[in-house]
């Protein structure tokens, strides 16, 4: 038959895709020439470890090498053979073992940081740590917290249900599981801020699973909206009043009324300041942004002809 290439990843022949990972993983890691440097044999056998986890991982070649063994393999299918399908140019080991290696790992240098940590059977994953340096991460999942004004002015503590695929025990199957991210809101968090939980995304086993990021976004309130550490309110003021003058009453966030008076003429653009009202500074709680009040000037829909005459002779000056 030539060359065994079951026996150089110390297999059968009943030996199953998992099985044959599994064996790959251990063996490449073991005879790397990074880790055996100047070893000629062990960079050999790392070369025919590579050249028989590409025909055995490849279920058309296996079939082919099963079948007709190396030479039916390299040379081609014997004619008259009746392998429908089978190539007859034959098949070479295009002699990149390195690029098998990276191609498993997913991985440009996956032997940083890990040398000291290689020992036992490494079958638990690459190298059995936590997958720094060796395994590309996928991107990140970014969603979006949506968080009311009164939530982020008291804080609050928010659970979030994710389902993500999880690696089963075997480190080959997985499942789709539910899982609870706690988020404890700070007082004054502004929109945009980025909340990270490192590593909780789909689990596989040869990537890195993604970072989950949630994004706080504001949800729209009936009173206010917030710019920086300030709130803004608009307040609806009848015609009459923006040029004698009102009081205006704004319930807080807090559950409090205030009752600002406003005795200045409210012309289009006036805005009424109030320290200290605003939105909580998230380093510095105890500080508050300011209140703005802006105004919408409520014109009449229609005035009689006494009352226009009244308000010409009231605003001729």
């Amino acid at each position: 038959m030539g060359v065994d290439y079951y026996n150089i990843l110390s297999l059968t022949r009943s030996a199953t895709d998992a099985d044959i990972k599994k064996s790959y993983r251990k063996l490449s890691l073991k005879f790397h020439p990074e880790k055996n440097k100047g070893d000629q044999i062990s960079a050999d056998r790392f070369k025919q470890v590579a050249e028989a986890y590409d025909i055995l991982s490849d279920p058309r070649k296996r079939a082919v090498y099963d079948q007709f063994g190396e030479e039916g393999l390299k040379n081609g299918v014997p004619e008259g053979s009746g392998e429908a399908g089978a190539w007859t140019q034959g098949y070479t080991f295009h002699g990149n073992a390195e690029k098998v290696f990276k191609d498993f790992f997913g991985g440009d240098n996956p032997f940083q940081e890990f040398y000291d940590g290689v020992d036992g059977d490494l079958s638990m994953g690459f190298g059995g740590l936590n997958g720094r340096g060796h395994k590309k991460q996928d991107p990140a999942i970014q969603r979006d917290l949506q968080l009311a004004l009164e939530e982020v002015f008291h804080g609050c503590t928010k659970k979030m249900k994710i389902s993500r695929r999880v690696m089963n025990e075997d480190g080959h199957t997985s499942s789709i599981r539910d899982k609870i991210l706690t988020i404890i809101v700070k007082k004054g968090w502004k929109p945009g801020t980025r909340i990270t939980f490192p590593k909780e995304g789909d689990q596989g086993p040869n990537n890195v699973p993604a970072d989950i990021v949630f994004v706080v976004k504001d949800k729209p309130h009936p009173r206010f909206r917030r710019e920086g550490i300030n709130l803004i309110h608009t307040a609806k003021v009848p015609l009459g009043k923006a040029l004698t003058g009102c009081t205006v009453e704004i319930n807080t966030l807090d559950d409090r009324v205030l009752h600002i008076p406003i005795n200045d003429i409210i012309k289009p653009g006036y805005k009424k300041v109030v320290p200290g009202e605003g939105m909580p500074v998230s380093t510095e709680p105890s500080e508050k942004g300011d209140l703005i009040i802006d105004f919408d000037i409520e014109f009449p829909p229609a005035l009689s002809p006494e009352r226009k005459d009244m308000v010409r002779r009231a605003l001729l000056y």
